[in-house]
């Protein structure tokens, strides 16, 4: 019989905090979100406000003997890159990645496991080869320097009783609303899904089954500790990755986009083209070292199943 784990989820309202909140309570383990909306009790999941600066004990008590605080805070970086919204972006990573490890450092009965997620974009562009986490080249620019400050932050801060994961994840692809894959496949859906500009850079992903597999696995692998890159082996070019969406989703034909036409559209809809433009080569040289292998290694057979698949019938096994 399993016994029931309790999981705090600071920021778990986006898309990959609610796959994750969802999976754990089909576990039957219990379930909590910090988050900046009301407090609430909803789907088996405890909705607790907090304003991730302040270190409040209505919120921090919560970590007392927890197996896992899983932090997903951080304003989406599906925006303009103003001064507003790239100071956003800064301080709700730093802010939030501070006070979590404050909470565990006052705790008397400390969390087991505090898991960071952060981004693979911390990688430069990358056109010539993969990068993992023994060899791979950090980048520069805005992205990279959030990156590395919220690392920095993460690794500064002290709990000498609860493990500690620094998650570099990919671009996460699946059916929760919000996601990645939601735009693209609109502009599938109308047939503007051709190539976006050369269409040689390299997209990154991985599947939100394959995240919540290896965060599971993760969990069970105790002598596991710092960066843990999360994607699928298989990057592949832009290219390829748009043609492959658009044979699965039976649409044989789409327009290209130039980089001109992108920046045109990104300023339209309030966005970078970085998220498209950048060459995300990366692989997650320690889950493969360790022996953990993806449900969904391949692009094709993860587009098949978020589009057509039966999600029912494919339960998530660490």
């Amino acid at each position: 019989m399993n016994t029931q784990r309790k999981i705090v989820i600071p920021g778990g309202s986006g898309f990959i905090g609610q796959v994750l909140a969802k999976h754990f309570v089909k576990q039957g383990d219990e379930v909590i979100i910090l988050t900046r909306g009301a407090t609430k009790e909803k789907d088996g999941i405890q909705y607790l406000q907090w304003d991730g600066v302040n270190l409040e004990d209505s919120w921090a008590k919560t970590f007392e003997g927890a197996d896992a605080i899983i932090n997903m805070a951080g304003r989406t970086v599906n925006c303009r890159y103003n001064e507003k919204n790239k100071q956003q972006i800064y301080d709700s990573r730093l802010f939030s990645t501070e006070v979590i490890g404050k909470a565990i450092a006052a705790c008397n009965n400390a969390p087991k496991l505090w898991i960071n997620a952060g981004s693979a974009t911390i990688y430069r562009h990358a056109l010539d080869r993969p990068m993992d986490e023994a060899t791979g080249e950090l980048g520069t620019g805005f992205s990279v320097d959030v990156c590395q400050k919220w690392e920095a932050t993460f690794q500064r801060m002290e709990t000498p009783n609860t493990r500690k994961l620094m998650l570099r994840i990919a671009i996460v692809i699946g059916r929760e609303p919000g996601g990645a894959l939601e735009p693209l496949m609109n502009l599938v859906k109308y047939g503007l899904g051709g190539t976006q500009g050369k269409g040689n850079q390299y997209v990154s992903w991985v599947h939100e089954h394959d995240v919540v597999k290896a965060i599971e696995w993760l969990m069970a692998h105790e002598e596991v500790t710092g960066i843990v890159n999360v994607s699928s082996p298989n990057p592949l070019p832009n290219k390829q990755f748009m043609k492959t969406l658009r044979q699965v989703m039976k649409r044989p034909f789409g327009l290209p986009a130039t980089r001109w036409m992108l920046e045109i559209g990104a300023w339209v809809i309030g966005t970078e083209t970085e998220l498209i433009l950048k060459s995300r080569q990366v692989v997650p040289g320690r889950l493969q070292e360790m022996g953990f292998e993806l449900q969904y290694p391949t692009v094709k057979e993860a587009l098949v199943e978020i589009i057509h698949g039966d999600r029912a019938s494919q339960p998530v096994n660490a």
